[in-house]
């Protein structure tokens, strides 16, 4: 279930709380969307997740034992995440378009069906 409707906005609260979410990778498409179009205009927002990545990876990392570049990670992770959004945004698309060609067809038919 979504969080947010498509025209609303995120504060900064809420974003801080998704963050968790993001770094595990569990949050829904619509949900992604409107953290990271939030990301993109909060130059706070940005320095929080970039803080809260940092923790959270390098602990594990650390304890694991392996070598990292938390940096360069949070960069691929948010790259994905653009790439994911406009994979979704234009698969709703052109869902839409379809339901419209079905539609049109339908009702092309039930116009034959009567005339």
């Amino acid at each position: 279930m979504a969080l947010f409707d498509r025209e609303e906005e995120m504060e900064c609260r809420e974003f801080e709380k998704l963050i968790p979410g993001f770094i595990e990778r569990k949050l829904d498409y619509p949900t992604l969307k409107i953290f990271y179009e939030h990301r993109e205009s909060c130059e706070e927002c940005r320095e929080e997740l970039a803080i809260q990545f940092l923790v959270a990876e390098g602990i594990q990392r650390l304890e694991d034992g392996n070598a990292f570049d938390l940096q360069s990670e949070l960069g691929q992770r948010l790259e994905e995440t653009r790439r994911r959004i406009r994979l979704n945004s234009a698969f709703l698309y052109f869902g839409s378009a379809v339901e419209m060609i079905g539609a049109s067809l339908l009702i092309g038919l039930f116009v034959w069906i009567l005339l």
